[in-house]
């Protein structure tokens, strides 16, 4: 067998061209040539964390605490005692370090440090270090970011784009706890749900108002970002149910051990505080059970009762009584309401038809309220990649070729039974996968 080929690593003067097949960088990838435009700041960056973990640690240090200090100009004996716990050296090193980089300068005229553009900017991305550990960190800042962002106006897509990816993280690993059946994955996934849930109920005004927005001033990718984040909020919040059902089921299974009160979670949750669980067991293997009897004459006396009870007297075997022919039945066989076959005529019509957009309102209102509800229930189903497998009416309506596409209006309709509803459409799509 051949081994594979191993790239070497590029030295400082290494080309990036090196790694690419046709040695040509993808110039056509927006992230790519977005990362070119902040060359300066991935070389700063780049100087910070550069080394050894401890001078790594020691330059964001003194990074953090230069951009900490209130001064606009920073004189060196202001440095120095500032920084009186380091050596003279390590500090003069650092110092050296981050001039290189321009996160500092030099005036020599004032004989003063200066804070650079640069140094400002790269200190928003090191924010986290300058906070305390807290669960859901990642989905707090990515949700701060882009509220803050839409606030001032410099909300890009790239943003709801991180924010997606993460909110589609969290629910397959909510996904993963409720599978797995354990009560204690599911608590501990709970909580981070529940948290989850508090901070995107917490930013859903801000995602709404990008949703409008980013509408009205037509942009075509912030407005699809902003409808596909506010379907997977909705996917995090039809989650709730699914653990509820989940931790039910784990109690089901819980038992109480006698009438201690203890039950099998207690005992788990305690084995697996113990350090040595083998250390438990020492020495008990060579001891055999001995059955302990507390009250031995209240035993006896309760035996010797039993055995002098008297006991019914068992019946005497009877014939078989005659056969009887079965009495007439019909099999009643549960019919799903009209409204689904009334609703998949209607799209076929419209197919046969060659439309290709139809609004809402004719596929979903008429004959009551509760009939436009029913059918509302049904328009989850088209295209659904579980049910469109099934036999039946169901699996039918679910391969059908539309989809429904939501939107945030709403306004009064011309029905006798519905005053007010949302706005949709009715799409038919190119292929029906």
């Amino acid at each position: 067998m051949s081994e594979t080929p191993q790239i070497p690593e590029p030295d400082e003067a290494g080309r990036v061209e090196d790694f690419f097949r046709d040695q040509s960088v993808p110039q056509e990838a927006l992230l790519w040539w977005q990362l070119d435009r902040h060359e300066a700041l991935l070389a700063a960056q780049r100087a910070l964390f550069h080394g050894p973990a401890a001078l790594v640690r020691l330059r964001l240090w003194v990074f953090l605490e230069i951009l900490g200090l209130t001064e606009s100009r920073l004189t060196r004996e202001t440095l120095n005692r500032h920084f009186h716990v380091l050596k003279d050296e390590a500090l003069e090193l650092v110092l050296k370090r981050l001039r290189e980089a321009e996160l500092l300068a030099w005036e020599p005229s004032g004989q003063t440090y200066t804070v650079t553009p640069l140094a400002q900017q790269l200190v928003g991305m090191l924010a986290p270090f300058t906070q305390g550990p807290a669960a859901d960190g990642d989905l707090a800042s990515l949700l701060a970011g882009v509220a803050g962002a839409h606030q001032l106006g410099t909300l890009q897509p790239a943003q709801l784009q991180h924010l997606l990816a993460q909110l589609a993280r969290l629910y397959d690993e909510f996904a993963d706890a409720i599978a797995s059946g354990s009560e204690f994955a599911l608590r501990r996934a709970r909580e981070r749900f529940e948290k989850a849930l508090t901070l995107v109920d917490r930013a859903s005004e801000a995602l709404g108002a990008i949703m409008v927005q980013a509408e009205e001033a037509g942009e075509a990718r912030l407005e699809r970002l902003a409808r596909e984040l506010g379907l997977a909020q909705a996917r995090l919040l039809a989650m709730a149910s699914q653990f509820n059902r989940a931790l039910q089921q784990a109690d089901r299974q819980r038992v109480t051990l006698g009438s201690t009160g203890i039950t099998t979670t207690d005992v788990r949750r305690w084995l697996q505080h113990q350090p040595d669980l083998a250390g438990l067991l020492d020495g008990l293997w060579e001891r055999p059970v001995h059955p302990v009897l507390v009250s031995q004459h209240e035993l006896f006396d309760m035996a010797e009762g039993e055995f002098e009870r008297v006991r019914p007297v068992a019946a005497e075997p009877g014939a078989l009584p005659a056969g009887m022919a079965a009495p007439p039945g019909e099999l009643g066989v549960m019919e799903l309401p009209p409204e689904m076959a009334q609703m998949r005529a209607l799209l076929d019509t419209w197919r046969a038809a060659g439309e290709k957009q139809r609004e809402l309102g004719p596929a979903v209102l008429g004959g009551s309220y509760a009939r436009s509800a029913y059918r509302a229930q049904l328009l989850p189903l088209l295209g659904d990649t579980q049910a469109r497998h099934l036999k039946g009416a169901t699996g039918d309506m679910a391969r059908q070729p539309w989809r429904v596409r939501w939107s945030a209006e709403q306004s009064e309709v011309n029905d006798p039974h519905v005053a007010w509803m949302s706005h949709g459409l009715l799409i038919q799509s190119d292929n029906n996968e």
